[in-house]
């Protein structure tokens, strides 16, 4: 099943309707009351994403299940060659890194305005390596999603290779994330000039 699909902008209405479609579909797969929570609470946190990438552009969300498969899909078009201007980078914190890359819902968002924005400066605001290595940590093949995107990011790759390293200070970070404890797989896909954002649950 697919549900309605939402024009997105920057802006409460937009917000609302997708909090109406999470609503509708949690009642037309007839979800318990726990489930229909969680999936409510990942829109939550993909909502969360989304003032900052539709700064660039706009977008469209739907939600997708078959049975118990669960995938909320945000669709961000880039409409401007950057997010940032130039000038303003070094200017978002005295440090020149930006704070809001702590947290994993943050740093997946970076990693969206990474794909929309083409710039190298990107780095300065990001936090610097930090940010670079969750990033690399979580790059995917596209073949194992979707054969059409050219560049992809996986929470769960990310996952595999933070344990891989036992980071005790990542391990925290993603027991301390409602997305990273409720999601099944977060997926950052680009197309072009588009950027799409799946968030995975599967209720049993």
């Amino acid at each position: 099943m697919k549900t309605d699909v939402c024009s997105i902008s920057n802006d409460k209405a937009t917000f609302a309707a997708i909090f109406n479609e999470v609503e509708k579909s949690a009642e037309y797969n007839r979800l318990p009351k726990k489930q229909a929570l969680q999936l409510r609470l990942l829109a939550e946190e993909l909502v969360g994403m989304l003032p900052e990438l539709l700064e660039v552009g706009s977008g469209k969300f739907w939600i997708e299940n078959k049975g118990g498969d669960f995938e909320l899909h945000a669709s961000i078009k880039a409409e401007r060659l950057s997010m940032y201007d130039k000038e303003d980078i070094m200017s978002l914190s005295k440090s020149g890194a930006n704070a809001a890359s702590k947290g994993i819902i943050n740093k997946i968002r970076l990693v969206a305005e990474r794909m929309l924005d083409g710039y190298t400066e990107t780095m300065k605001i990001t936090g610097g390596s930090d940010y670079y290595n969750f990033y690399d940590m979580g790059v995917s093949m596209p073949n194992l999603h979707n054969d059409m995107w050219s560049n992809v990011w996986s929470l769960n790759s990310y996952r595999q290779y933070a344990g891989e390293d036992k980071q005790t200070e990542v391990w925290d970070e993603l027991e301390k994330s409602i997305i990273a404890n409720l999601a099944d797989d977060v997926i950052v896909g680009v197309i072009g000039k588009n950027v799409d954002i799946i968030i995975k649950k599967t209720f049993a």
